[in-house]
């Protein structure tokens, strides 16, 4: 399996799909989950002429499980090493819940300043914190997280399971059309994973102040999220970072859930297109 190995030794898988001197365009996956929760933007834009790279975050899909650096400078770190090994340049940077706060740290920290970056675009994205604070007194109290890891360390399989079948693509939601494939599909992705990873990894999504990196950001980036998102409310995510951005756009989606990029494709997948053209 094609993959890099990072200064401090951790493997990071990655998928390299389409012509070698086409735009780039990296997508990065959310928590707990792996590049494959991709399928439908990058074969999308694989056939719209684009090179499509997408890894998994260490400790997750095929990367290597490894104990440490399950934060947010890791995983930004871990996606320049990415981009560098492939000499990623004029590149757009997607990221999807956890790793929309990975891009905003890559981006600003790693790729512009190295002249790598064309575009960002984040969707349903964490930054610039989840969790409740005194600069954010909208986020969610630490009971929320602290929930999450209870569950995790007691039955991951089904905390996963739960996740998936309720609030992630709002099949929780009355007349919900539900996709029993979508679900298996999330859970298939999630266990693929370590559950160190995932655990430390629920700190890093929803702890991670991101301010400054939002406003370190000077490429033009595309904020997208739906209006029901009971994962990442929109309140104290996109409506914050769009506000911190220097070249932001927010596009929001009335009823769309979390996991609108699977079950609204065809939608988020021509507003993308479109922003990237643009």
């Amino acid at each position: 399996m094609p993959s890099v190995t990072t200064p401090d030794g951790v493997a990071i898988f990655f998928k390299d799909w389409g012509p070698r001197d086409a735009q780039p365009i990296v997508f990065h996956h959310g928590w707990p989950l792996s590049s494959d929760d991709w399928d439908a933007q990058m074969l999308f834009f694989l056939q719209h002429g684009y090179r499509v790279v997408a890894h998994d975050r260490r400790g997750h899909g095929r990367s290597a499980q490894v104990s440490d650096g399950h934060d947010m400078d890791h995983y930004a770190a871990d996606a320049s090493a990415v981009a560098e090994h492939l000499d990623l340049r004029k590149a757009v940077h997607v990221g999807h819940s956890t790793g929309g706060g990975e891009v905003a740290r890559y981006v600003a920290r790693h790729g512009e300043p190295a002249g790598r970056v064309a575009k960002a675009v984040l969707v349903s994205a964490v930054p610039p914190i989840m969790l409740k604070t005194e600069a954010y007194p909208g986020g969610l109290p630490i009971d929320v997280f602290d929930g999450f890891r209870a569950a995790l360390a007691a039955n991951r399989a089904q905390f996963f399971h739960d996740v998936a079948a309720g609030p992630f693509y709002g099949f929780n939601r009355p007349g919900a059309v539900v996709q029993q494939g979508v679900i298996q599909n999330w859970w298939r992705q999630g266990m693929m994973g370590s559950a160190k990873a995932h655990y430390d990894g629920i700190k890093a999504f929803s702890e991670t102040d991101q301010t400054e990196d939002l406003k370190a950001i000077g490429v033009p980036t595309l904020v997208m999220h739906g209006d029901d998102d009971q994962i990442v409310p929109i309140g104290n995510s996109a409506l914050k970072s769009v506000r911190l951005l220097r070249r932001g756009t927010l596009k929001v989606y009335p009823g769309f859930q979390h996991g609108m990029l699977t079950t609204e494709a065809a939608t988020l997948n021509a507003d993308l297109l479109a922003f990237i053209r643009g």
